[in-house]
């Protein structure tokens, strides 16, 4: 078993990101240039006027990201078949997350399509544009041809709102999946764990002095520990935010998920798991520092990787186990995107989500490894190949376990960091030994109900 000092570093571990993301802009190409009458011949198959924006110019603004890495080859496609030419531009999260909330608020009319990384904030404030109406268009849009019911669940149900419009499109899909190490599991004679009591047994009978049992985010910031732990809150049946709009996490439900994670981390979790934020986790698995780790699905790529990890011969997926007699509701999340509500070319701006979004579109884009939102591009033989059968069979199964009515009525809450910073640092609590998982639910379930009613 491999020492802890073997672990890939921060750096390595974002160097490989930005090469993922390099290989989905070069990969597609290829893909693009093996299938391109195939492809046309998937949009020439819809009952749409492709050329009915001849002449016009779009600009989308986005992340740098898998998502705006992958779609940039199909862009010239996009061009052939509407005559419509189209400008990408990306900046950095941070950059971008900083700078759309000032260019929106001030009702610029670029960009026509945008990333959208708060929907609650960007529907709200009136930037994001309602969508039902071009989806009820029929000479732009053909829902027999488009198949929303291709469409993961959880993938149509993230843009809907409170009011029953949608005001986005989902692009990417990932939910929460188990990984084991299997040459770990096969030298203790165990199996991968079906069951969070077998996940318990199995984390520490797998720790020793050089490899954590399990590794998981636990840092207290909204950001890493709420979206691991919330899934097992959900699979042990609870909620953080229920059907009343109140914070329910004192419930016994959730406190027996926080508990369950709690002990993971404190009895089996690596030193210093306090402070582990996705890409500490990532990084010891696939370092094999951890025997186990639970994340975003979409961690399988690098840890299916050779030259990112170090495991990748010796990884297996699986779903999350299952509570008690509770079905399993993993966490899930998908990126959005959608029209900026000033743009002055709106239908045209539908016609290019719906083209990057459709059937074909996906298809192209999962062939350069991305984790789309369509099942049929999830099951296509050229995403297997990148990103592993046994790893994308795992994310099926999860995903589409994932509710998103419960995830939503937190995390698209207008008042999200409200309820998740408390949570986060309940979570923190718990894993370090601070208090108790009944202690620290109520205190925070306390300043949360306070905070939903201000």
């Amino acid at each position: 078993m491999m020492n802890r000092e073997t672990r890939l570093s921060r750096r390595q571990l974002m160097t490989g990101a930005a090469a993922a993301a390099f290989g989905l802009t070069v990969a597609p190409r290829l893909s693009f240039a093996q299938t391109a009458e195939e492809a046309r011949a998937g949009f020439a198959g819809a009952d749409v006027d492709w050329m009915a924006f001849k002449g016009e110019s779009l600009t989308i603004e986005a992340m740098t990201h898998p998502w705006s890495a992958a779609i940039e080859p199909l862009l010239p496609l996009f061009t052939e078949l509407t005559g419509i030419s189209v400008k990408l531009n990306t900046q950095s999260e941070t950059e971008y997350t900083s700078q759309m909330p000032i260019k929106l608020g001030a009702k610029s009319a670029e960009p026509d399509v945008m990333m959208i990384h708060a929907l609650g904030q960007f529907v709200s404030a009136g930037w994001a544009e309602p969508l039902d109406a071009y989806y009820a268009d029929k000479a732009l849009f053909d829902a027999a041809w488009y198949d929303q019911d291709d469409i993961f669940a959880m993938a149509r149900d993230f843009p809907a709102q409170t009011d029953g419009q949608n005001y986005s499109m989902s692009i990417t899909a990932e939910a929460q999946t188990l990984f084991a190490n299997k040459a770990m599991l096969g030298e203790a004679g165990l199996a991968v764990p079906a069951t969070m009591d077998d996940l318990l047994a199995t984390a520490l009978k797998l720790k020793t002095d050089t490899v954590a049992g399990i590794a998981m985010r636990a840092k207290s910031d909204s950001s890493a520990g709420p979206w691991t732990c919330g899934g097992f809150v959900f699979s042990y049946g609870g909620e953080i935010i229920d059907g009343e709009g109140r914070c329910v996490l004192d419930s016994d439900a959730a406190i027996a998920g926080v508990e369950m994670y709690g002990r993971l981390l404190r009895e089996a979790g690596p030193i210093g798991v306090g402070n582990y934020h996705w890409y500490e986790a990532l990084n010891d698995f696939s370092s094999g520092a951890a025997a186990l780790g639970c994340g975003s699905s979409n961690f399988a790529t690098d840890i299916s990787n050779p030259e990112k990890s170090l495991v990748a011969g010796d990884a297996v997926y699986a779903a999350l186990p299952r509570a008690g007699e509770h079905p399993i509701k993993p966490n899930i999340w998908a990126w959005q995107a959608g029209i900026n509500a000033y743009s002055k070319k709106k239908k045209a701006a539908f016609l290019l989500l719906s083209f990057l979004n459709s059937k074909p579109g996906c298809l192209i884009s999962a062939a350069g490894g991305l984790a789309t939102v369509r099942n049929s591009a999830w099951k296509s033989e050229a995403f297997q190949k990148r990103f592993g059968a046994e790893a994308s069979a795992a994310a099926l199964l999860n995903l589409n376990s994932g509710d998103a009515k419960i995830f939503k009525a937190a995390w698209f809450h207008k008042k999200s960091s409200e309820i998740l910073d408390p949570f986060a640092v309940a979570i923190n609590q718990v894993v370090t030994g601070q208090a108790d998982a009944r202690a620290a639910l109520t205190a925070a379930t306390t300043k949360i109900n306070a905070a939903l009613k201000g």
